[in-house]
This record gives C-alpha cells, sequence and structure tokens, in this order.
C-alpha cells in the first residue's frame, strides 16, 4: 500500500491496493503494458483539473450574471427613455394638431380678408368710375357754360349789326361791313353742296360771299370761330364761299370773275387731291390759314352775302 503526504505533514492512504505488472499481463493484452501507470497518474491529477474548472465555471457564472444585469440595467434605462420618447412623441403630435388647427383657422381668415379686400376694391372701381364720369360731366357742363357765355357775348356785339340789319337787311342776316350776310350757324342745318348752297343764297336775292378784302374776311372768320362746335371734326365745319377753279385747275375766281390774288389757304392748300374745285373756309385759331379746297359736291355749311337795301 502506498502512502502520501498531503500538505498537512500527515500520510493518509489513497489507494488500498496496489495493482503489479505481472496480473496485468495476465489479464491484459501485453501490448499494453503501461497502461496501469498511465491511469495512475490522471487519478492523481483529476481532483485539481475539477476545481479550477469549478472556479472557472463560477466566474464565468459571475460574469455572466454582472453581464445580464447590466443588460437589464441598460434594457429598463431604454425603455424608459423609449416612453420619455413615446410622451415627447405625443406632445409633438398634440402640439402638431394645435398648429395646424391654427394654420386652418389663418387661412380660412386670409380667405375671407381677401373676399373683403376684393369687395371693397371693386367698390372703389365703382367709385372712382363714378366720380370721373361726374367729372366729365362737370367738365361738359362747363364747357357749354362756357359756350353759351360765348354765345351771349356774340349776340351782344351782334346787337347793333341786328338793329342796322333790320334797316338794311333781310330777317335772318347781318349786317356787317356794309354787306349783309346770312350764315347758316347751327349746328342742325342741313348741309349742302356748292351749287345747292349757291342756289339758296340767289332765291334770297344774294350769292355766294365774296371776299375782297382783309377786314372782311377776318370779320367773317371771327364770326365763325364763335359759332364752331370743338366736338365736331373740322372736316364738318367749313363754308362754302364764291371761289372756284373750275374753269382752269389753278386759277382760282371769284363768282364776280375777278381772279384771286392773295388767298387766305391753309398750309398745304390748295392741293386738289379728291379733284377739289370748290373753297371753304373753316375755323381755325389763324385766320390767315382758314381755306382749303374740297370737292365741290362736299356737304358744307355755307355764307351767302348781298347788297343792304336803300334806307329812304
Amino acid at each position: 500500500m502506498e502512502e502520501r503526504e498531503n500538505s498537512g505533514g500527515t500520510f493518509e492512504p489513497r489507494y488500498k491496493t496496489l495493482v503489479s505488472p505481472e496480473e496485468l499481463s495476465a489479464d491484459k493484452n501485453p501490448l499494453y503494458p503501461n497502461q496501469g501507470q498511465q491511469q495512475v497518474s490522471m487519478s492523481t491529477v483529476r481532483p485539481i483539473s475539477s476545481l479550477n474548472h469549478y472556479k472557472v465555471l463560477a466566474v464565468s457564472l459571475a460574469v455572466l450574471g454582472v453581464i445580464l444585469l447590466a443588460v437589464d440595467i441598460g434594457l429598463g434605462v431604454y425603455y424608459h427613455k423609449l416612453n420619455d420618447g413615446a410622451q415627447i412623441v405625443t406632445d409633438i403630435s398634440d402640439e402638431m394638431v394645435k398648429l395646424q388647427t391654427t394654420y386652418h383657422n389663418a387661412v380660412r381668415r386670409r380667405e375671407e380678408v381677401k373676399r373683403q379686400l376684393a369687395k371693397e376694391v371693386s367698390e372703389h372701381q365703382v367709385t372712382k368710375w363714378e366720380l370721373e364720369h361726374q367729372s366729365r360731366r362737370s367738365k361738359d357742363y362747363e364747357k357749354q357754360a362756357a359756350k353759351i357765355q360765348m354765345e351771349i357775348a356774340v349776340l351782344k356785339s351782334h346787337l347793333p349789326m341786328l338793329k342796322e340789319g333790320c334797316r338794311h337787311c333781310l330777317p335772318g342776316w347781318t349786317f356787317m361791313n356794309s354787306v349783309c350776310y346770312y350764315l347758316t350757324l347751327s349746328d342742325t342745318t342741313v348741309r349742302k353742296s356748292w351749287m345747292d348752297a349757291r342756289e339758296f343764297c340767289k332765291k334770297r336775292g344774294g350769292d355766294l360771299a365774296v371776299i375782297d378784302s382783309r377786314e372782311e374776311h377776318l370779320a367773317l372768320a371771327e364770326l365763325i370761330n364763335n359759332y364752331h362746335d370743338f366736338t365736331r371734326p373740322i372736316s364738318q365745319s367749313g363754308y362754302w364761299i364764291g371761289l372756284r377753279d373750275v374753269e382752269e385747275e389753278g386759277i382760282w375766281k371769284w363768282l364776280d370773275g375777278k381772279r384771286l390774288i392773295d388767298g387766305y389757304w391753309n398750309e398745304g392748300e390748295p392741293n386738289n387731291i379728291n379733284n377739289e374745285d370748290c373753297a371753304a373756309m373753316y375755323p381755325r385759331n389763324n385766320p390767315f390759314r382758314a381755306w382749303n379746297d374740297a370737292p365741290c359736291s362736299y356737304n358744307l355749311k355755307w355764307i351767302c352775302e348781298m347788297p343792304p337795301r336803300t334806307v329812304l
């Protein structure tokens, strides 16, 4: 029997029986003569290896426990954060709902303000148009008043001529520069061609006016300017006079046969653009540019003249 000393200095038997090699050889294969020795050495080491294994296992379990504890703590913290995040998301959702409500209210209010603004702009435009309308009416009234005042002034200035005309001229004729004149001053008068206008004058004992002096021309120019309606085109405001060039183009003669020496033509006139063989007098600011040539078939106003009656 073999005894072994332990760590306390005593010996205790570890094995009660020792198998000899001879006994082994009787039962076992002789090819393994050292198998008994290997079993002895392994039996001797096994208790220390098991102890180390248990220690490693214990340490591993402890480490695993620590890891699990850490994971558990981490999961708790994460779950807490998730709860906080969910609350934040809920708060943000509530704020979004509030903001959307505020936005929709603002949009609705904006649409109402836009409609109100459009209504006010429309009313303002109507008021502006009405003001323009009233302004035009006021200007028209002012023009009419000015025209009436001018007519009154003209009539007052013609009173002496009318009084003298009663003595020297027929009713409706004007005595001026020792001659009786008939002017179709009213715009309601039916306009006539040159030949029809002359026929009108001859039936009343006169003829179309023969303007053979500066003074006579200026007096007639002032008279037709005073009665001119500036709202009518100038082409419709002419007055036929007794002057034409039907015998020879460019040679203008009065009805009494006298050849025109010095006329009061407008700039560029006479031009005979449309076979214009008759002369007409137009109301212009510059009386020295008052004449135009025109087709004799045009319908215009006219000026008649005749000698005054002899006063007994």
